[in-house]
């Protein structure tokens, strides 16, 4: 590996974009290569960003010898065929989140992932923001007693479109997968383990994808979780973790968050605690920390974690009977 962690990215969309914007916040990273699936794409993004190498294949992307991890940037439904793709070529692959669409497809690119020994992460990038940190560093503290309850809602007003991808079926659409995989994912980093019961509820909508949705996730006695999502109703994106002797709440917007207060008694205390870059400068430099240790995974974003995570998005859209068309 070179002095610099070289990265790649596979494909040439807004997220795409972000995160190449987030790696010039990093001294030692730096874009090397960009795949599409047209040669025009690839170059439009190359110009944009000064990327040198300019695939117009995945696979050819994937075969790079100067790449040292890819970030898979394509929607939903292709993350498990391009993550394998990049794993098979023995590429450390960074997938955006959902990890894939269900658990099965998660359970497959885990297993490459470990069969070829080769490092994998789910792209959450919530989880490495320094304002979560604290949070988590607050609660493993017992500063705020023992967890008892969790809320977080993340919804917001899409104008409706059946050709965009939050109302596809066809592209995983809906309000579950694009946003409230953050609400369970944050329940779940608190709470440290799987639902034992699920409770939901959903709108579905004209094109048969879930518009609004309540959730209720019960983790054992007197622990739970209280979640809202959508992509027809704006909320407030707090995110709030109650204890016996207090609570603290992750300010709107708790994905992107800078300000976290901590309640317990009479004291209330407001932290302000910026993040670097756009944010996803931070779960970028966890990859490299991790390969450069000779880690195949992240202890902040666990392969079973994300494993966990899918099957739990899966038990909640079950109770909605909502499948899309390759399930």
């Amino acid at each position: 590996m070179s002095q610099k962690f070289r990265w790649g990215i596979l494909s040439t969309g807004n997220i795409a974009k972000t995160f190449a914007r987030g790696l010039t916040s990093i001294d030692d990273a730096e874009l090397v290569a960009v795949g599409s699936r047209t040669r025009e794409s690839a170059d439009r993004f190359g110009d944009e960003f000064s990327v040198p190498h300019r695939h117009s294949t995945y696979e050819d992307l994937a075969r790079d010898p100067d790449v040292d991890a890819i970030y898979v940037a394509t929607p939903h439904p292709m993350h498990h065929d391009n993550a394998i793709l990049c794993l098979e070529h023995d590429k450390p692959v960074l997938v955006e989140k959902p990890f894939t669409v269900n658990a099965s497809e998660a359970k497959r690119v885990i297993e490459t992932a470990r069969s070829r020994g080769v490092f994998c992460m789910e792209a959450m990038w919530t989880r490495f923001l320094p304002v979560i940190a604290k949070l988590r560093e607050i609660v493993e503290s017992g500063e705020i007693g023992d967890v008892r309850m969790v809320q977080a809602n993340f919804a917001f007003r899409a104008q409706f479109n059946p050709e965009s991808r939050l109302f596809k079926p066809e592209l995983g659409g809906g309000g579950l997968l694009d946003v409230g995989i953050y609400a369970i994912s944050f329940a779940r980093m608190i709470m440290k383990n799987a639902p034992l019961e699920v409770y939901s509820m959903a709108d579905m909508g004209k094109t048969g994808v879930d518009e609004q949705a309540a959730i209720i996730l019960r983790y054992g006695a007197e622990r739970m979780a209280m979640l809202m999502c959508g992509t027809r109703v704006t909320t407030k994106h707090d995110a709030c973790v109650y204890g016996t002797d207090g609570y603290a709440i992750v300010h709107h917007p708790f994905w992107h968050g800078t300000k976290l207060t901590v309640k317990k008694g009479d004291d209330e205390q407001t932290l302000e605690i910026p993040y670097d870059g756009n944010g996803y400068t931070h779960e970028a430099r966890e990859v490299m920390a991790c390969i450069r240790a000779g880690k195949l995974e992240s202890d902040v974003m666990p392969l079973d974690e994300t494993h966990s995570i899918m099957k739990t998005l899966d038990w909640v859209r079950s109770q909605w009977n909502l499948e899309y068309p390759w399930e």
